[in-house]
């Protein structure tokens, strides 16, 4: 039996190989993941009491229990988590339980990213100049900056995925970067070593697979190309990387394959590189776990890297498909995130109301949630990978485009907007992409609505049908009267909605199958009704017929209303007609984003304080988060205090706007 010591999406993948081999599962899950999907699907589940990481997942003493529990033989960590944590590998064995992964003094070594660094440089890996500042003084970390040179990066020795990290191109920002990436790293990894590194401005994110056994083998499987991220995170990767060739491919895995040799590596683990435009190379960080964006590397190659985990685990040789893998086709990764990239990628909360990605031959979806599923704000936001494979890679890139596109999303903010867009941009169709994509190309801008103001429009309109019908549908009388009928057909009827920051007056006249509308200022054409229900709306003007879907959830004045056509997706919320002012916050109030805990608050009553100044900062899904003036004034209230656990909405600050 082998027991997965994490959650969600990574748990139901190695379950899902487990099956494949004959091998039973036992789950673990904190209070908060009680009715998860990877609960469900395990053979026998052991409850971690509490909710926050640190209290469940982050435990090996529970963990360890939990396998001797359920009599397990083996401990896959997953990623994340305790994934690389030594001392967790070393408690598995002392406790007889093979742990899923390398050695811990592999582990350790390429824990600490200092130490990974100083190993790289002694054989021969192309590595970038750095310091260590964890317990210099100010005027010693402002001297190291200067010997390296800016721009330059402050990075955690310890963990990964973008956290405890902060770029620094003015000498006047260092110190306080240091000191938020010290708190992160200490936050996130209870480690609070940080360093300085020579920064490669937007660089490539190329990433190389590696695997080895008990027996000394050592094999590479190609690269991946991961370098489209925000906030130093990754959110889509392909393999193999279009700006690698065959020489420099070779270079990458030999280099990679001589960096797992110099740490007695066993297991799965990937070499990281930050690649310059002349081709240049240097080692970034050794992941010694199975990585998220593995599926590209199996689509390509045909393998199974939780097979080969568990074989290897199991003290098997490498087989020989590894040795003499090929690249067939090309395959690309998207991570589907709960979060807003319309203000600042702030992770979002809430229950998944709809989550249908279809059935679209050579597309993969790896998720760990479903329908009815929540999204807390104890964990990390990712709800599903979506990896598309094809012979070529324009075509991959547009299968997982049209995916994404096409998927039904509802009762949660997403960056699936962002992400087709990304796929669907000049730059990233030529393959011309580096660490620096969304900074020239804001998400502001690329994270809009694939729906635009006229697909909006419209869907306002279908919005209003659905709701007609829907009205129509329960009457208790009169049921084959025809939806929106009224004595005095000339005149219009009203509906009004909010959506996307804007609002909807929809004026319109359903008549004999068609309708005639006017949204805001705009009249449209008028359309046939081919099909009216409250899920279905078919709708055709000069000759085009057009489908939409449409959910409605909630009842009462102000339901929400979700439409999916071919141009997007909208959610609507109807504007009762009497709206209630018994709840409205106090002007000038700063609300919470999300469910999350003070950090620090920087501000006191009475500061004077300017637009966009930082007020407070908020922790969140294991990041800082820092909430900022939305204009000019004085602070008349602070409602929280440091430690102070805060609800979506809740008000944090009340700002005063100064008349001038």
């Amino acid at each position: 039996m082998v027991l997965v010591a994490n959650r969600g999406e990574i748990a139901r993948r190695i379950f899902r190989t487990c099956r494949d081999m004959g091998i039973s599962t036992a789950a673990v899950y904190s209070d908060a993941d009680m009715d998860a999907r990877h609960v469900a699907e395990a053979d026998v589940a052991v409850r971690l009491p509490g909710v926050s990481p640190a209290e469940t997942y982050l435990r090996p003493d529970l963990l360890v229990d939990a396998a001797l529990r359920v009599n397990a033989d083996a401990v896959h960590p997953g990623y994340g988590f305790l994934s690389e944590n030594a001392g967790f590998a070393r408690l598995c064995a002392e406790n007889g339980l093979t742990f899923v992964g390398p050695p811990p003094d592999a582990i350790e070594a390429m824990g600490s990213k200092l130490a990974a660094k100083a190993i790289m440089a002694s054989v021969g890996v192309p590595t970038l100049p750095w310091t260590d500042v964890t317990d210099l003084d100010t005027n010693t970390v402002r001297q190291a900056a200067e010997d390296l040179g800016y721009p330059l990066l402050v990075k955690a020795s310890s963990g990964g995925g973008g956290r405890g990290m902060r770029t620094v191109l003015d000498p006047g920002d260092l110190l306080e970067a240091v000191a938020a990436a010290k708190r992160e790293a200490a936050a996130a990894f209870s480690d609070a070593t940080v360093f300085l590194e020579r920064l490669v401005v937007s660089p490539r994110h190329v990433e190389v697979q590696v695997l080895a056994d008990t027996y000394g083998a050592v094999a590479h499987l190609f690269e991946r190309e991961c370098s489209i991220q925000r906030r130093y995170q990754k959110i889509i990767e392909e393999c193999p990387s279009p700006a690698v060739d065959e020489d420099l491919r070779e270079r990458l895995g030999r280099d990679a394959v001589a960096a797992a040799k110099a740490v007695g590596y066993v297991g799965a683990g990937t070499v990281e590189f930050v690649m310059d435009g002349q081709g240049e190379y240097y080692f970034l960080e050794m992941n010694t776990r199975l990585q998220v964006e593995h599926p590209v590397t199996e689509l390509v190659t045909g393998l199974d890297l939780v097979r080969l985990q568990l074989m290897v685990a199991q003290h098997e040789p490498l087989p020989a498909e590894v040795s003499n893998a090929v690249i067939t086709g090309h395959a690309v990764e998207a991570r589907l995130y709960a979060e807003d990239p319309l203000q600042q990628f702030l992770p979002q909360t809430g229950t998944l109301d709809t989550f249908d990605l279809g059935q679209v031959p050579g597309v993969r979806i790896d998720s760990g949630v479903e329908v009815g599923s929540s999204v807390s704000q104890y964990y990390d936001p990712m709800v599903a990978k979506v990896i598309a494979w094809a012979p070529d890679r324009q075509e991959a890139i547009r299968k997982l485009s049209a995916a994404l596109a096409n998927a039904r999303i509802h009762g949660l903010v997403t960056n699936r907007d962002l992400l087709v867009r990304i796929l669907r941009h000049p730059e990233f169709v030529a393959g011309h992409t580096d660490t620096g994509f969304l900074t020239r190309h804001p998400a502001v801008d690329l994270g809009r609505p694939l729906a635009g103001p006229d697909a909006q429009r419209l869907h306002a309109v279908v919005a209003t049908l659905a709701l007609v019908e829907r009205k129509r549908a329960a009457a208790s009388v009169q049921r084959t009267v025809p939806s929106g009928w009224r004595n005095n057909r000339s005149q219009p009827q009203t509906i009004s909605f909010e959506a996307e920051e804007a609002q909807y007056r929809v004026a319109y006249v359903l008549d004999r199958g068609t309708v005639r509308a006017h949204v805001n200022d705009d009249d449209l054409p008028e359309l046939a009704v081919s099909v009216l229900t409250p899920q279905r709306v078919v709708l055709e003007v000069d000759g085009l017929r057009e489908t939409f879907h449409v959910e409605i959830s909630g009842h009462g004045d102000s339901p929400t209303v979700h439409v999916d056509g071919r141009l997007g997706h909208t959610s609507f919320t109807r504007t009762p007609r009497f709206p209630s002012t018994a709840s409205a916050a106090p002007g000038g109030s700063l609300m919470a984003p999300m469910p999350g805990t003070v950090a620090r608050v920087l501000v006191a009553v009475g500061d004077d304080v300017a637009a966009g100044e930082p007020l407070l900062v908020l922790e969140a899904m294991k990041m800082e988060h820092t909430m900022t003036s939305p204009h000019q004034g004085v602070v008349r209230e602070v409602t929280v205090e440091q430690g102070s656990a805060v609800h979506d909405g809740e008000v944090l600050v009340v700002i005063e706007e100064n008349e001038n």
